[in-house]
This record gives structure tokens, C-alpha cells and sequence, in this order.
């Protein structure tokens, strides 16, 4: 069975190497998670999963190696029907009528048990102590009691006695096709990274104490080193405004992440397409507005260069003089991104509408061809790539 999890994390896309999956083998041997399925769970994940992001695919492999009934498209996978499973009653006993219930013994048992009652079960039960159903005391169902049992379909524990929960689905929101949140995002954005000893603050040098105290003889002489820190640099430039305020959380969400995460952070504006002006407050942009030649002087090349914007907008913003539907731009939105993208070495476009609509969209097309491919979604997987990209 533990080879079937190993081949079938890998089938899933899941970047488990033989070495961990010999950790695994190496700690059950010396027995790290005892005899509880809940432990072994934790163990082998913790063994198996060195990225967040792949929580939610481990979960639903393990269900499924482990008979559990939430594999998706697998096919050992059972659907419980809904009407089976809908609240109707709820089993109250006590406490010398729980002492009389038998556990089944065992989670090999129990599974075993909740494999057959599943090929044999044809309708829906309420109470009784054999079939899956509500308000009784099997092993299996909602709303009813027993020592160890399989709890389905039911919101939240009440007795505290549930061996495994198959409606729990935990860091599904990790899952790499999943919408950003503040999490996922901050954890995207740490691809990104280039520490460097800068500034005065300074920390401990372990190694260079160890070192320093052997060779005094074990007099301690204590050494110092300069902190490391992020020394990526970014300029990020938002569009807002327009079709972008169906997208406005999603961007302030990145904002607040990318704040958080990069020490060197430029963050200007624009609407749909960048001109001759960018923005450092749209609210009284004309007030504080800035020259795009001025930010080319001012920022090297070694600056990443984020375009964040749906890209959806007449193909006339980008193509023509005189295309913008706010002033009249001598040179067309098209010369000024390519004079950004010449002069940064890296840059990328960050695009919260969803990849499968971008084809409906002859701007999008047009931007996406100009940034060379460089265009990705607004998802865990796309913000990855994204600073893959830029690394």
C-alpha cells in the first residue's frame, strides 16, 4: 500500500522523491506515529509534502489509497447520495446506553466494514446500527453515536469520537488552480528572492563562532554578520479603473502581499494601457503624476518590472496616437510598454481575468504577444510561474 501512495502522489503531480518516501519507511519503522490513523496521516504528509501548495492534492490521494470516498476521479471513488445523508434526526443517548454500543475494533476493521456496507447499501437508513444513515449507532453516518466511527455528512463533531472525517477537506484554497488570497499569495511571491547582507542591523554568525571557539580552545568568541535581506527590486504597475474594478480586491490583496514581501517596492498606476505618464496616486493623479521617461532614468535595469491589469480594452488604446480614452497620447500605448519592457531585463504581466476567456479578448491577445508569452493568470500556479519568470 505505501508504494501504491508514493507512485500515485507522483501521478498527481506531486514532487515526492524516493528520499522522503524512504524517510516515511524509515520512521514508521521506528514506530514516530504509533498505531493512530491520525498521526500516521500527519506523519506521512509532513514526510511526503515539503510545499504548502500541494496539501489539498495530498489529501485527496491519501483519501483515495486509504479507501477513502473523496477521490476524484478515481475509480475505487463511491458518491454517497445526498438524500442519504440529510439531517433528519439526531441520535441522543445516555451515557449507560453509549456503554452498551460495541466498537467495531480497529481502523483496518472499520474500513473494511465501510468498503462492504457502501457495495451492499441500496437505500437511505435512519437510525438502526448497521448501514451507513443518520441518527443511530453505526459506525457510519451523521448525527447519531458510536465509540469509533467514520462521520459523514455531518457540519461538526459532538461527541468527539469520529476515527476519520471524510467531509474534511483542509488548504483546499492551496490548491495551484485555486483564486489568490492573502496566504497563497505571500507564499507565491517568496520564489522570488535574492538575500544579501545589507544595512547595520546585524545577527549572530553561528558557524563563525563555532569555528572561532575551536580554535581558541574553546574560549567562546562570539562573531557577528550583517542580517540578509531581500535585495530583489520591483516595480509594479497596477492598472485601475474601468473594467479593472471588477478585479480591485484581487489587486489590493497583491498590493498588500507584495508590500509585505519585497523591501525595494516602486508601485505606480495606470489605466488600461501605460502612456507617457504613470501615476503614484490615481485619486488626484494629475497632481501626481510622473513622466515614464523620468521613471526609466530613475530605475535601472536590474529592476523586475510587474504590469498588473486585465488587458481588456479597445485594440485602438494600444495601437494608435490618440487612442487613449482619457487624453490625447502623442505615441501610442504599444511604443511606450515596449520602451518599459527594452529597458527592464525582466518583466511580466499579471492577468486577473481568467486564462480561458483571454482568447475572446483581441487586446489581451495583442498585450500577450508583445510581452513575448509573458502573461499569467492570477492563480497560485500562474503568480508562481510568474516569479519563476522574473528569478
Amino acid at each position: 500500500m505505501f508504494p501504491t501512495l508514493f507512485f500515485k502522489l507522483k501521478a498527481a503531480g506531486l514532487p515526492v522523491s524516493l528520499r522522503e518516501y524512504l524517510s516515511l519507511m524509515e520512521g514508521l519503522e521506528k514506530d514516530v506515529c504509533g498505531r493512530d490513523p491520525e498521526q500516521f496521516y500527519y506523519f506521512s504528509r509532513a514526510a511526503l509534502v515539503k510545499d504548502e501548495r500541494y496539501l489539498d492534492r495530498f489529501d485527496r490521494v491519501f483519501s483515495e489509497v486509504f479507501r477513502g470516498v473523496l477521490s476524484e476521479g478515481g475509480t475505487e471513488s463511491v458518491d454517497l447520495p445526498t438524500e442519504w445523508l440529510m439531517k433528519l434526526a439526531e441520535k441522543h443517548l445516555t451515557d449507560e446506553e453509549k456503554a452498551m454500543v460495541e466498537a467495531l475494533g480497529g481502523f483496518d476493521k472499520l474500513m473494511e466494514t465501510l468498503k462492504k456496507r457502501l457495495e451492499e447499501q441500496e437505500k437511505r437508513h435512519q437510525g438502526g446500527s448497521k448501514w451507513i444513515g443518520t441518527a443511530g449507532t453505526s459506525p457510519f453516518g451523521a448525527y447519531g453515536y458510536n465509540p469509533e466511527g467514520v462521520r459523514i455528512g455531518q457540519e461538526e463533531s459532538r461527541h468527539r469520537r469520529a476515527v476519520k472525517v471524510w467531509d474534511k477537506r483542509e488548504f483546499r484554497n492551496l490548491d495551484t488552480d485555486e483564486p489568490l488570497s492573502n496566504r497563497n499569495m505571500k507564499v507565491a511571491l517568496r520564489r522570488l528572492r535574492r538575500f544579501a547582507r545589507t544595512g547595520s542591523q546585524f545577527e549572530l554568525d553561528l558557524d563563525g563562532t563555532i569555528r572561532q571557539t575551536a580554535d581558541n580552545g574553546g574560549y567562546v568568541d562570539i562573531r557577528w554578520q550583517r542580517e540578509k535581506h531581500n535585495s530583489v527590486k520591483i516595480l509594479a504597475l497596477y492598472d485601475v479603473g474601468g473594467s479593472m474594478d471588477d478585479h480591485i480586491l484581487q489587486s489590493k490583496k497583491l498590493f498588500d502581499a507584495m508590500e509585505t514581501e519585497f523591501k525595494h517596492l516602486i508601485s505606480m498606476y495606470f489605466h488600461n494601457c501605460v502612456y507617457e505618464n504613470l501615476y503614484s496616486d490615481m485619486r488626484n493623479r494629475y497632481q501626481h503624476r510622473r513622466s515614464t521617461w523620468d521613471v526609466l532614468r530613475t530605475y535601472s535595469k536590474d529592476y523586475r518590472l510587474i504590469l498588473v491589469g486585465d488587458a481588456t480594452m479597445s485594440p485602438y488604446e494600444i495601437v494608435y496616437p490618440g487612442g487613449s480614452v482619457e487624453h490625447w497620447n502623442e505615441e501610442s500605448g504599444k511604443v511606450w510598454l515596449q520602451r518599459l519592457l527594452d529597458h527592464f531585463d525582466r518583466s511580466v504581466w499579471l492577468n486577473p481575468q481568467p486564462e480561458k476567456s483571454w482568447g475572446y479578448h483581441q487586446s489581451i491577445q495583442m498585450i500577450r504577444e508583445q510581452m513575448e508569452g509573458r502573461m499569467f493568470p492570477m492563480t497560485v500556479q500562474g503568480l508562481d510561474d510568474a516569479m519563476r519568470c522574473l528569478s
